[in-house]
């Protein structure tokens, strides 16, 4: 399973080595000879490590020279390491492979303090955190419009609904940094918000839950019939991603509806295999290759079932076929696999892709190795059509759609313009009435 990376920089893999987490494996660095690594301080260690990986690994589109990318930066690690050549301290070390795999010019490759690698761990695994489970956007310089609230979270319980604002918080003047802690703090909070016309008041606490988001279906009704909404906030949930998306795509066609939007806006991505086997319940059958430094991989993906060079990698059960009319609605925070997703939709022209050119990390694929309690997520695949074609790095949509603060306005009065947009290009009528429950823009905010 290659891991499709979720987070973009300047906004997650499969090792060769390493302990197996849930179906997703996180790999040891690349050790020093044993002389060396005595010699070395903790942060040049980490820092060899960093470098070792780089230089071995790395199989992106980079044209930065690696070697003198290294020495330029061990020369500043030198200087920082100066007081204390032989002790130097490992968190020494993390700015200066931060901002030397910034230099990189790669936005899939990127260093993680052990602070930021737990939180990938935590969001790979489908594991907990303390959150309210609500995604917002920003209103007026505040993040304080609700965009998604995630099933059975803290804001579910308490009753939040997308399109809700947050106008104050404890009786105060609502401010975004006050929500973030007390949600850090686990505080109990009082919030006023408006719904449409009406002025309410809702208590929430956040608390432990699970990050695993899975897709979920709505639906909207139009002229003689309804249409299928399926929302896939995430690929990287701890697996079942794709066989949920197989089960909702069954359940939308013995429905019967007219059509099905799917929205990815916001997805910054997760598992390939998850992505590809969910994509395989829209398009019959998809070829790629993947190029390495250690040589190519042809991938086929076909009746919900991943194929590398002939081997089964995986397959959903019960697999289903979507051969009706599709949509799929993008963001600039759409990344990842879920670029991949939209293109093979729209390289097999299954039908067209609305809203904004994607975050522009769509053409390759990453690991990530453990260095010491941090860990370096790196760039170790690009891909190609079988005839050499590359694939794009961001995907342009078949209708551009800009979406800004005049959306989320629209949003707060119950219209998602895109999803109205969405909805004409499957020959139906816009929606009429309040919007679904389901995500408009991308933020990570409020979670």
């Amino acid at each position: 399973m290659t891991l499709k990376n979720r987070r973009v920089r300047p906004a997650p893999g499969l090792s060769l080595v390493g302990r197996s987490l849930r179906g997703v494996t996180l790999g040891l660095a690349l050790l020093l000879p044993a002389a060396q690594a005595q010699a070395a301080s903790p942060a040049q260690a980490a820092f060899d490590r960093a470098n070792a990986l780089l230089l071995s690994e790395y199989g992106g589109l980079s044209t930065v020279d690696r070697e003198a990318l290294r020495a330029e930066y061990q020369a500043r690690l030198d200087a920082v390491c100066a007081p204390s050549p032989t002790t130097c301290a490992v968190t020494k070390a993390y700015p200066v492979l931060e901002a030397e795999f910034n230099a990189l010019d790669d936005r899939h490759s990127f260093f993680q303090t052990p602070e930021d690698y737990q939180e990938f761990v935590t969001s790979a695994t489908g594991g907990n955190r303390r959150q309210f489970g609500v995604k917002l956007a920003a209103l007026d310089g505040e993040n304080r419009v609700v965009l998604e609230v995630v099933p059975d979270s803290a804001a579910a319980e308490a009753g939040l609904q997308r399109g809700d604002v947050l106008q104050t918080l404890n009786g105060q003047p609502y401010r975004y940094s006050a929500l973030r802690t007390a949600r850090e703090n686990g505080q109990a909070i009082t919030l006023g918000l408006t719904r449409g016309a009406q002025s309410l008041t809702l208590s929430i606490t956040a608390r432990e839950s699970s990050t695993r988001d899975l897709p979920r279906l709505s639906y909207l009704s139009v002229a003689g019939g309804e249409v299928g909404v399926l929302r896939i906030p995430t690929f990287l949930a701890g697996g079942g991603v794709a066989q949920r998306v197989h089960e909702l795509v069954g359940q939308a066609q013995a429905r019967g509806v007219q059509g099905i939007v799917v929205d990815l806006r916001g997805n910054g991505g997760g598992s390939l295999a998850e992505c590809d086997n969910a994509v395989s319940a829209f398009v019959p059958a998809l070829t790629r290759v993947a190029r390495s430094a250690r040589g190519n991989t042809r991938t086929e993906v076909r009746q919900g079932a991943r194929f590398e060079n002939d081997r089964v990698m995986g397959a959903v059960r019960n697999p289903q076929l979507w051969s009706g009319p599709v949509a799929v609605l993008v963001d600039e925070g759409s990344a990842s696999c879920s670029e991949f997703f939209a293109y093979e939709i729209q390289y097999a022209q299954r039908g067209p892709i609305l809203g904004e050119e994607t975050a522009g990390v769509g053409n390759t694929a990453t690991r990530v190795f453990e260095v010491g309690d941090a860990a370096l997520q790196l760039t170790i695949l690009n891909y190609v059509k079988p005839d050499g074609t590359p694939y794009p790095q961001r995907v342009r949509p078949d209708e551009a759609h800009v979406q800004g603060e005049a959306e989320v306005r629209l949003l707060t009065q119950g219209v998602d313009s895109l999803l109205d947009a969405a909805v004409v290009a499957l020959g139906h009528s816009p929606v009429l009435g309040r919007v679904p429950a389901l995500p408009m823009l991308t933020t990570p905010a409020g979670r």
